[in-house]
């Protein structure tokens, strides 16, 4: 990367940290005000980075921010956010995510001719996951019910993770025959080794963080350091034992805020930890950097180079994998749950798609697969439209859907939207940070 390409993403960085209170409720989300700047910056801007030059830099902040956010968004998520009468993330990840891959899938054949049967599941798999950074004002908007705030921020914590099997066997598939392993060896190395590992070491982790913070022997800011390690050891182990790094953050995640939220009744812990949400702060607040800067190379090094190839086939299928491929089978996990169609609407629409689409699409990318230059270029449209769309939409329908939901619950106080109090939803994360 060019000395010159380093100053204007500081620039940038510090621009929009000075103003990002002001942006805050506009239109202009951190997310689209990256990108933009990326394609100022861009081969169609200054050319101060380039897909020639800082391909593999990109490539590294962007698989450094996913596994942050797959560590801490699944070390944030509670079993009792699934087990309890918000059914509503249960069914968007149990029902509504394998029928967005399949629909995907389906509706990928008419429009993007000349990708095998793999690599059209490869789309619809790398364009399931959503990424709640994208519609943030919405997300966050406490005149939404709680319930749909809670619902969608623990649907965009686990669905990535649980996308990446899928990824990896469909990735897999596509690439046999070409000296890949096949199908078998992938699924026991990145599943089930992959899977073991990260269990196994964020259940460490959180063993030696609860042990030492009961003792007093660790200062706060170090536990934060020990934290931060554990995806890092997660994802250095499952690279070397040749399976995925991610699906090993990820598992290390889940198991490493169970163990800290696995204290015993009675037993004293120091007044300053070991609490799960604190204990992943620092993790939390550089992955939103690392995301938000990675948005920015999407922007220079993918999205720009991408758009000199635009085709119309790639514009209709993004619009179609944003509304319908996302919308139908969001109505179709909701059927019997009582919640209006407004509610529905919202849920379905609010599906954005961001940084773990650009990592999966940036792995395929890499593997060399015959028809890379349509499947990476449909990725590139879709993220970006995205960015665009949901951002530019979140404030707007974000205050129009609590408008609603204030006025039905005046004459309608048992409301199924109104299940959960902000107080008793589940923890409703920001881009990937409080």
């Amino acid at each position: 990367m060019s000395q010159w390409g380093v100053v204007a993403g500081g620039v940038v960085v510090v621009a929009y940290g000075a103003l990002s209170r002001r942006l805050s409720t506009t239109v202009l989300s951190g997310p689209l005000m990256f990108v933009v700047c990326g394609l100022a910056i861009g081969p169609l801007g200054l050319d101060l980075l380039s897909a020639d030059r800082d391909l593999e830099v990109t490539r590294t902040l962007l698989e450094s921010a996913l596994v942050l956010v797959l560590f801490t968004d699944a070390a944030a998520i509670r079993l009792r956010d699934l087990r309890r009468e918000e059914f509503l993330p249960l069914r968007l990840l149990v029902v509504g995510l394998p029928l967005t891959m399949a629909l995907g899938w389906l509706l990928a054949w008419p429009l993007l001719p000349g990708l095998s049967m793999w690599e059209l599941a490869l789309v619809a798999i790398i364009l399931a996951p959503t990424d709640a950074a994208l519609g943030q004002q919405a997300f966050s908007n406490e005149r939404v019910p709680a319930l749909v705030r809670g619902g969608l921020g623990v649907e965009s914590g686990l669905n990535d993770g649980l996308a990446l099997p899928f990824f990896v066997l469909a990735l897999a598939a596509a690439g046999e025959g070409e000296g890949h392993p096949g199908v078998i060896v992938t699924f026991l190395r990145a599943l089930l080794l992959s899977g073991a590992i990260g269990i196994a070491a964020g259940w460490a982790g959180a063993s030696v963080l609860r042990w030492s913070a009961d003792r007093g022997w660790s200062t706060a800011d170090w536990r934060q350091f020990l934290t931060f390690a554990v995806p890092l050891i997660a994802y250095a182990l499952c690279a070397a034992g040749e399976g995925s790094g991610f699906i090993g953050a990820w598992t290390a995640g889940l198991a490493f805020g169970s163990r800290l939220r696995d204290t015993p009744s009675g037993r004293g812990a120091s007044a300053d930890g070991p609490d799960p949400a604190r204990s992943i702060e620092f993790s939390e607040q550089l992955g939103l950097l690392l995301a938000s800067v990675s948005f920015l190379a999407f922007g220079a090094v993918i999205l720009g180079p991408a758009l000199q190839h635009l085709t119309w086939q790639m514009v209709v299928y993004a619009l179609i994998s944003l509304t319908v491929v996302r919308m139908l089978p969001v109505a179709l996990a909701m059927a019997g749950t009582g919640l209006r169609n407004v509610s529905v609407a919202f849920i379905g629409w609010f599906g954005p798609r961001g940084l773990a689409s650009l990592v999966f699409g940036l792995i395929a990318f890499e593997e060399h697969l015959p028809g890379m230059t349509v499947l990476n270029g449909v990725i590139a449209v879709t993220v970006g439209l995205s960015v665009l769309l949901h951002g530019a939409t979140a404030p707007f329908l974000g205050n129009r859907y609590g408008d609603w939901f204030a006025k039905t619950l005046r004459t309608e106080p048992g409301l199924r939207e109104n299940t959960l109090t902000a107080d008793s939803a589940p923890g409703v994360r920001g881009p990937h940070g409080p």
